[in-house]
């Protein structure tokens, strides 16, 4: 069976609503992917990092739980697990404020076992930490030389501006280990001033052959060298979007599973191919938006 690594960070999700939190559970944009992943029946493995504390008992019990590998999840002592608190608004959109304690030496000798045509999910804050920059970059180049697919979400937010060249660089170098890239909108108005998938996939071709860049209710962009497509989006009005781009990324990679498409496919896939996996992405997404879990319910599956 190929399998799904996922390589990011960790965070107990604490959701407030009018002030008042109303859930906490295991999140972090890679997690909350692997998370669906899983429960479709796809063998996932997380590679992180978690205080040796009671809120990362919690989460390795939650992983377990929803038989996610954690054979390469690193526990500390001098440190503790990270805390994120998402406060939704009127529209259950998200503002969040991160709480970190890391220790100084972190992700030490991880060398994950990818095989070819595994799957490596990265991105976020987390692929572009200058703190950890040089494992991230050593474990995407890992499983690029093992000829694993890479799909990438760079998740840049503003807050990222003050050093914004040095984050440009990592990215770029993100962008050059991806198969596929998959970015909103927002990511690449803040990354490159980019006001269209036409003029973010322009800025990445260089590095990425393919972009699907999603923009809420405008749709979702797929731009290739050979295929450009727009697919609408059905209304909603969302219990919350915390894990809808996630489970974006999730979608994909179980259309890719589920269609046996293998690395040497990436820069061939044809029309039907795409909107096969763009429909499984916004399925997903869909799903995640109509409840207050970032992750698709136990025994969900696509409409026929």
């Amino acid at each position: 069976m190929r399998r799904v690594f996922g390589l990011g960070e960790t965070v107990l999700d604490v959701i407030f609503k009018d002030g008042q939190p109303i859930s906490a559970k295991a999140g972090g944009s890679v997690l909350n992917a692997l998370v669906s992943l899983a429960r479709m029946g796809h063998e996932c493995y997380f590679i992180s990092e978690l205080g040796n504390d009671q809120v990362g008992d919690i989460i390795i019990q939650f992983l377990q739980d929803n038989n996610i590998h954690t054979d390469y999840i690193q526990r500390y002592d001098n440190g503790q697990s990270a805390l994120a608190l998402a406060f939704l608004d009127k529209n259950n959109d998200a503002e969040y404020d991160f709480y970190k304690n890391y220790p100084q030496e972190r992700l030490s000798d991880l060398s994950p076992n990818f095989q070819k045509d595994d799957i490596l999910l990265f991105g976020s804050s987390y692929a572009i930490s200058p703190a950890i920059r040089k494992q991230i970059h050593n474990i995407a180049e890992h499983a690029n030389k093992r000829d694993c697919i890479i799909l990438y979400d760079p998740n840049f937010r503003k807050k990222h501006d003050t050093t914004k060249e040095q984050y440009l660089q990592y990215i770029k170098e993100n962008f050059a280990f991806a198969g596929i890239v998959r970015g909103s909108n927002e990511d690449f108005e803040n990354i490159y001033k980019a006001s269209s998938s036409e003029q973010a996939f322009f800025n990445i071709q260089k590095q990425c052959d393919n972009l699907v860049y999603t923009a809420n209710a405008q749709g979702v962009f797929m731009q290739s060298l050979k295929i450009q497509k727009h697919y609408p989006v059905p209304h909603l009005q969302p219990v919350s979007t915390i894990g809808a781009g996630d489970n974006f990324n999730a979608g994909i990679i179980h259309g890719i599973l589920e269609r046996n498409i293998l690395k040497n496919d990436l820069s061939d896939l044809n029309e039907k191919e795409w909107d096969y996996l763009i429909r499984c992405g916004i399925e997903f997404s869909k799903e995640v938006c109509m409840s207050l879990d970032n992750y698709v319910a136990v025994g969900f599956n696509l409409t026929p």
